[in-house]
């Protein structure tokens, strides 16, 4: 089990944003996190003093983004910044977590990955109880072409 303190640091997502607390277990193809933060008040995505279940993408993104910046690591550097910009198949199977109690178990799955995007399955459960599902695509910034190019603008 990977502590918060070991990748935290690896992503973008800082302070209340960093949604995952611990990283349970990790390999080439898959990440598998766990969190408590769906019961926190200062969660940033909350509203109305409610965490909807459509947040869960947002787990399963991050799941994504550690797996990413984990296996960057593994090989000596860091991951490239990236843009989530698809969901496919998104089941919902509640329509809020901010009451449940106990951790949220989040596992991505790798499905393709690219020089300049990523593709995960991601599943979350609760208690052994699937809460959502679905595919998230990321497409990943070449900071060197976005710095050049706006040099040339």
């Amino acid at each position: 089990m990977l502590p918060k303190s070991e990748w935290s640091q690896l992503i973008p997502h800082q302070g209340a944003m960093c949604l995952l607390d611990r990283v349970q277990s990790w390999d080439a193809e898959r990440i598998h996190a766990l969190s408590d933060s769906h019961r926190r008040a200062d969660n940033p995505l909350r509203s109305d003093d409610r965490l909807r279940a459509v947040h869960l993408c947002e787990y399963g993104a991050q799941a994504m983004a550690v797996h990413g910046a984990l296996l960057a690591r593994e090989k000596g550097g860091a991951a490239q910044p990236g843009l989530l910009v698809a969901l496919r198949d998104v089941n919902l199977h509640a329509s809020r977590i901010d009451d449940l109690p106990g951790a949220l178990d989040i596992v991505a799955e790798k499905l393709m990955h690219t020089p300049s995007s990523w593709q995960y399955r991601f599943r979350i459960t609760h208690r052994e109880i699937l809460l959502a599902e679905g595919r998230a695509t990321v497409m990943l910034r070449d900071d060197a072409a976005t710095v050049t190019g706006a040099a040339h603008e």
